[in-house]
């Protein structure tokens, strides 16, 4: 019998009909025994997330007066309870919150409650012990998640239970205090637990059947990917696909693990399935998808001869580095270097960094873009037998939009055009037009 970790996100919990399509689905499949899950999602689009009204719960606290705040919690979980006709402790649960909030709150710790309290509810429907990630998840001093400790530590957690209900998205550091992963890092918590416990399958259930090749706010009907690459998933989710956490990849690549993205609301979908390299006999399509992100700058610095110029680059990577300012991109020419930058990042500094560079670098000339998009067209080593990124820049072309930076990497895993704001749907449009079908 396979062993599969199962994670279940925020829609896929959201109230007791989603919790009993849920049991369903883990009663479906023997194999899923170890099973890790989010807070309460959305129930509705203008409804709110669990994990937010804890945030408003800990901002509330800070003033002094968080009991309305408070109830608002107690009222969503009380519900899931009610609806599953279970026997839970809410109360004892909700006076334990209560008194963290009372007395110097820890914010991490308040945010991770909403995890911690879906967990204990779910280990009792189910009927399967429950393992807290305080005890197994852990970071080291510097608030950093620690691998390495946290897949052992897991590992003995895990492998003696025949099955096993882990919370996400938070754990420890070695001084008991509760720390926590970025929003989405319960997709983490599940692709560490597939690690530690050298799983066949990890599976993420959410609220749609795969990874999509195009935004379906922008693209109409956009295909379903059925396998991808972890590299290729990596890239996607980084430039805004949401459906997986960025680093969820990591744990589980270099165990070779598969990674199963399905749909809670439509088990029987096949969803996308994230693996090292495509099965035999399967298509491999030069393009898989595209993605992006908006609210991009290019910092354009030019100097003739600069490549001859030792060392020219790396002061202008060290003013970055001094300002802790990151960039998306580095594309450097015989006579230029030019920066891709997050615009909320760079606002804050822009002057001041626009002096610096003049100051330390003398260009001959120095230039600032700002309202642009960047989108990622990906598909692993696809670009080397075939004529993908032509078609993808004569359909730029075609549509008359144009095209600011434009970058490939040696692996060839993407094409990186940057667009500008105002155009970036048309640009994603015609991009993914010419995506093949099956």
């Amino acid at each position: 019998m396979k062993t599969i970790v199962a994670k279940f996100g925020g829609s896929s919990l959201a109230d007791a009909e989603q919790f009993r399509k849920v049991k369903n689905i883990i009663e479906q499949d023997k194999g899923r025994r170890y099973i890790v899950v989010s807070a309460p999602g959305k129930r509705f689009p203008e409804d709110r997330k669990v994990t937010d009204l804890l945030q408003d719960c800990y901002e509330a606290a800070l003033k002094g007066d968080f009991e309305s705040e408070l109830d608002k919690i107690r009222s969503r979980f009380a519900d899931i309870i009610t609806g599953l006709g279970i026997d839970f402790p809410l109360d004892d649960e909700m006076a334990v919150l209560s008194a963290h909030l009372s007395d110097e709150p820890q914010k991490e710790y308040v945010l991770s409650r909403g995890e911690y309290l879906n967990a204990r509810i779910i280990s009792d429907y189910l009927d399967f012990p429950f393992v807290d990630p305080e005890w197994c998840v852990c970071f080291g001093k510097n608030g950093k998640l620690d691998q390495r400790m946290t897949k052992r530590a897991m590992g003995a957690a895990l492998k003696p239970l025949k099955k096993a209900v882990i919370a996400g998205y938070y754990g420890a550091d070695m001084n008991g205090r509760i720390c926590t992963l970025a929003r989405g890092g319960s997709d983490v918590t599940g692709s560490l637990a597939a690690a530690a416990i050298g799983a066949d399958l990890y599976e993420n259930w959410t609220d749609v059947s795969g990874l999509l090749a195009g935004d379906p706010g922008i693209v109409d009907t956009p295909k379903t990917v059925r396998y991808v690459s972890y590299r290729e998933l990596r890239t996607l989710s980084y430039m805004g696909a949401s459906v997986l956490h960025t680093d969820a990849v990591l744990p589980v690549s270099d165990l070779q693990i598969p990674i199963n993205i399905r749909n809670t609301n439509r088990p029987g979908d096949e969803g996308t399935l994230i693996v090292r390299k495509l099965p035999k006999g399967e298509t491999k399509y030069p393009i898989v998808g595209v993605a992006g992100l908006c609210g991009m700058s290019v910092i354009q610095v030019e100097k003739l001869m600069v490549s001859d110029e030792s060392g020219f680059t790396a002061i202008m990577l060290d003013i970055l580095k001094n300002r802790q300012l990151p960039f998306e991109q580095c594309l450097t020419g015989i006579d230029t270097v030019t920066l891709v930058i997050r615009s909320e990042l760079l606002s804050p500094c822009k002057d001041e960094l626009l002096a610096e560079i003049k100051e330390r670098l003398s260009p001959d000339y120095l230039g600032l873009t700002e309202n642009l998009s960047m989108i990622a067209v990906i598909g692993e080593r696809g670009t080397e037998t075939s004529d993908a990124n032509v078609q993808v820049l004569q359909a730029l072309s075609n549509a008359g939009i144009p095209i600011s930076t434009i970058n490939q990497g040696a692996g060839k895993l993407n094409l990186l055009i940057g667009v500008p704001e105002e155009q970036y749907e048309n640009a994603v449009r015609a991009i993914y037009s010419t995506i093949k079908e099956d």
